[in-house]
């Protein structure tokens, strides 16, 4: 009998580790942040929440098409919301290349350790085309659902 209790009462404390466990894995890898304003229109409305995960041993390496919150801090929120168009190494195309580049320098090839994001309202976004690839270790997480 006394075994039975003590099995029962190892399998409970199992069961409150995982529950403690997977709290403490939600609340370091999954945010929510809210879309603010049209760049991403109409994938993603202003007002509208996503959840973001940085474990990407859990949702895949970021990727060309991920949408990633990046840090900005130029932002109100100090993030903003982008699509990943090309990564490291990656030439863009004439029409999405950074504004101030020549195309007399040749094909933009976004620089090691850096990823290009475009928004996907292209007339309503800033994104890569003006301020240039972007820091990978900028990226605070890919999104993972909506909301």
């Amino acid at each position: 009998m006394k075994s039975g209790k003590k099995r029962a009462i190892t399998g409970f404390g199992f069961v409150l580790l995982m529950v403690l466990a997977f709290a403490i894995f939600a609340y370091e890898t999954l945010h929510t942040v809210v879309v603010k304003g049209v760049s991403m229109y109409p994938t993603f409305k202003d007002g509208q929440k996503v959840l973001v995960c940085r474990a990407y041993w859990l949702v895949g390496q970021i990727k060309d098409k991920d949408v990633v919150v990046l840090r900005d801090a130029e932002s109100a929120d100090g993030y903003i919301i982008k699509r990943v168009y090309k990564m490291a190494g990656e030439k863009v195309d004439e029409v999405n290349c950074p504004r101030n580049w020549r195309l007399a320098n040749g094909p933009f090839v976004v620089p090691d350790g850096k990823i290009y994001v475009l928004g996907d309202n292209r007339a309503q976004s800033e994104d890569s085309r003006y301020f240039g690839a972007v820091e990978v270790k900028s990226v605070l997480g890919k999104v993972v659902v909506r909301r």
